[in-house]
Order: C-alpha cells, then structure tokens, then sequence
C-alpha cells in the first residue's frame, strides 16, 4: 500500500475500527457491586453523583443514560465534566439540554452525535440517552451529575465507554459544553422586514470563548411566545478579529438547520433537524440542531456564536441554547448557571403545551398514588389500573402522532381515573382504621 492510501484510510470514517491501536477498553458504569440487579444509582435533593473519575490518559467514546426522575429532571440535574483535574467544568448544562431536550418536551431522534431512543411505557417511561462526541484526555476525567430537584430522583443507569491511552498529542483539544438562556430576549425596533443590522449586538449570544480551538455545533430552543414565523434570524459567527461583518453570516434559520423555508414538519438527520415544532403554525415550543462534524468551524483566539431573534432582532422571545467544542484549556469562565427555577421552561397556551401541562398533572398524581398505595399496602382494583395504563398509551400514541387535541382530552380521563383511584385508596385506609 502507498503512503498516500495509508494516508486517505487512516482519516477516514471508520479508521477507529479497521487500525490497531497500543490501548485498551474500559467501562465505567452504575453496575450493582454487589452482584445483584440493582444496576442503577439514585440522588437525594441537592446531591452530587460522582459518575466517573477516571485516571491517567484516554478518550471517552460514549455516554448512555437513561433516568426515571420527577417532573422536571430535565432541567433539575446538572451534568458537569472536568478534564486533567481542572478545578471549573469544561462541561456545564442541564442533563436534558445535553442531549437536545431543551424544554423537557419528549421527542426520539437520531442524529450523528446525539440520539434519544424509546424504552417501554411510552411518555410514562424511561428514554434512552446517548451521545457520540469524543472526548479527550490526558490526564484524568471526572463526570458529576447533580440533582438540584426539591424531589429524589430514584434510578439513574448509565454508562461511560472510554479507550485507555499512554498519552494524547499536545494537539489534541479538550470538548467543551456550555448552556445558555435569555428569557425573553429583548426586541428592537418594529416588527417589519426593513429593520437593520449591521453590528450583531444585540443578537442571541450561543457562545462566547477564547482560545485556540474548533467550534461544531449546537441545540438551539426557541419558545416563540409572539407568534409567527420567528425564524428570520441570520446567525452571525465572529472569529478572532472580526468586527464587521463576520467571518460566517448565514440567511436565516432554515440554512442552518438543513431545511426547506419555514419548516413545519419535524424531521432529524446525522448533522442537522427541526426535531421538535410544537405547532404548525411555528408558536410555541421549538428545537433544531447544526453538527459541524465535516466543517468544524475554526478559531485561533477566540470566537462569538450568535443569532438575531427575529429579523434585526426584532422579537422578543424565550431562547436557550447548548454550544458544543474543542479548545486548549484553559477555557474562560462560563457564565453562572441559572437557578432551576429560572431554567424550567414556560407553560404556553398553545395546544401543544396545554396537552403537556395536563399530562404532568396526570404523571404526577399517578406517582403520588401509587406512592400512597404501596406505603400503605393497598392494592387497587385490577380494571382500575387496566383502565388508566389503556388511557396512557392512547394518550403516548397521540403525542407522538402530535394530535395534541386529542391528547389533551384523555389527559383529562386518565387525571379523573387516577383520582378515583386516589378516593378508593383512602376509603380503604379509613375503614382499616
């Protein structure tokens, strides 16, 4: 083989599989150590879980979890990771935002870099949660998570496949991950197509970092609380630099994010997607993403990730993002993470959120029921439970469909049944006694 074929298959996409490589594998995970089943961890309010703390040289390759939590664990568990016994995070979001869940609303998707993957019980279930991303280190890697919920939450699984390594070259750059939100951003001037932009101020900040590094991408949620179509906005990338105009200004929301004008139908690829639009008519709750995995976009100072919301940025909006890259340490410090209560998404008055603020309601009761029964050591009538568990995959099957009309009727059913059997459990109780 010529030097030249040698050069074209080691850099090409499956070259970690086909070359062998002085290192090993190696797992960490929440394995029950003591031989059993219980192969899952749990977290009291306020408790931080130390999930790996790995020595010496390696890469991480992936991370899977998947978590049954309260109401809010999406933005309630802080995820956090340390590279080389750095004393600030390189990494610091909310769990769900990591993994592209930006305003805990369930959508399964699969991209190159991130994919959530369905369990059993539908919206009552277990997700699958899994991420792709490479992640370096030289000396030493430490994963936290956090539970900054007010309740426990009760079982997290979850996996850590890493290579164990000699070294790293001293050119290989530490992944970052940051989480933003500005709620509501603040809109300028009138809501027209002549409004002008010609310094990008007062964008959408996605990320601001220095360093020498590579920038690949992002989750980006809007919730759009005026209505419209909001996506208008050009994102403007500065890089070392620049001043006016950027080195990257794109022309609007449907280029960046791979679709066609206005998407309205949820689609995900291996690099970009609209995987969650919460109503045809663009209101309410909305996600996509931008993977740069073949055009990593490339910064030797520093660099500036914006968006206008809306055209000149003239909406005012709820908007969150994640930001995902590599750079030489040290990074600067990110900006202070919001309190959770300043993280949970809005409730809207769109059908699609309406659907989703009763199925928590009913979510809710049937876990405070099923808590009462089983403290108390009541068994509730069979065609009761039957009944509910018919009503919440119909229910499951609406959402997914996104006939949230529809969905939002049986949320009603299931919340009235779940208090039904709340009342017999009680008067079982009151005649025991």
């Amino acid at each position: 083989m010529t030097e030249q074929d040698n050069s074209i298959l080691t850099n090409s996409f499956f070259s970690d599989m086909v070359h062998l490589q002085d290192s090993s594998s190696a797992r960490v995970s929440s394995w029950d150590r003591t031989g059993r089943n219980a192969d899952m961890f749990h977290a009291a309010p306020g408790e931080t879980l130390e999930l790996a703390n790995i020595p010496g040289a390696g890469c991480i390759r992936h991370i899977y979890f998947t978590i049954a939590g309260p109401a809010h664990y999406m933005r309630g568990l802080v995820l956090r990771m340390y590279w080389d016994g750095e004393e600030t995070p390189s990494v610091e979001t909310p769990f769900g935002d990591f993994f592209g869940l930006g305003h805990e609303r369930l959508r399964y998707f699969s991209s190159l870099l991130v994919t959530v993957n369905p369990g059993a019980g539908g919206l009552l279930g277990t997700h699958g949660f899994n991420c792709y991303f490479p992640m370096p280190f030289a000396n030493g890697a430490r994963i936290t998570l956090t539970n900054e919920c007010s309740e426990h939450v009760g079982a997290i699984w979850y996996h850590v496949d890493y290579d164990k390594l000699d070294g790293i070259s001293p050119d290989t750059a530490r992944f970052h991950a940051q989480w933003r939100r500005e709620n509501p951003t603040v809109a300028v001037g009138e809501r027209t197509d002549d409004g002008v932009n010609l310094d990008g101020r007062e964008n959408y900040v996605i990320l601001e970092a220095q360093g020498h590094g590579n920038f690949v991408g992002y989750f980006l949620n809007v919730d759009n609380l005026v209505g419209g179509w909001y996506g208008e906005g050009d994102d403007m990338i500065f890089i070392d630099d620049d001043t006016w105009p950027p080195s990257l200004h794109g022309t609007g929301s449907e280029e960046i994010f791979g679709g066609g004008a206005c998407p309205n139908t949820e689609y995900a690829g291996p690099y970009t997607g609209f995987h969650l639009i919460g109503n045809k008519d663009f209101s309410g709750k909305v996600s996509m993403y931008r993977f740069h995995v073949t055009d990593p976009i490339r910064f030797r100072k520093s660099i500036r990730v914006t968006i206008e919301h809306g055209h000149a940025n003239n909406m005012a909006n709820d908007y969150s993002s994640t930001a995902f890259w590599y750079q030489t340490e040290p990074h600067v410090q990110f900006p202070a993470l919001l309190s959770i209560e300043e993280r949970l998404p809005r409730w809207g008055s769109d059908v699609h959120d309406r659907a989703y603020k009763e199925f928590h309601g009913m979510r809710t009761k049937f876990w405070e029921a099923r808590a009462f029964l089983t403290e108390n050591n009541i068994a509730p009538a069979k065609d009761d439970v039957e009944a509910f568990m018919k009503i919440h995959d119909t229910i499951s099957d609406f959402f997914f469909r996104q006939e949230y009309d529809i969905a939002l009727e049986q949320c009603g059913k299931g919340s009235a049944l779940v208090d039904k059997i709340f009342a017999a459990a009680r008067e079982t109780l009151s005649s025991k006694q």
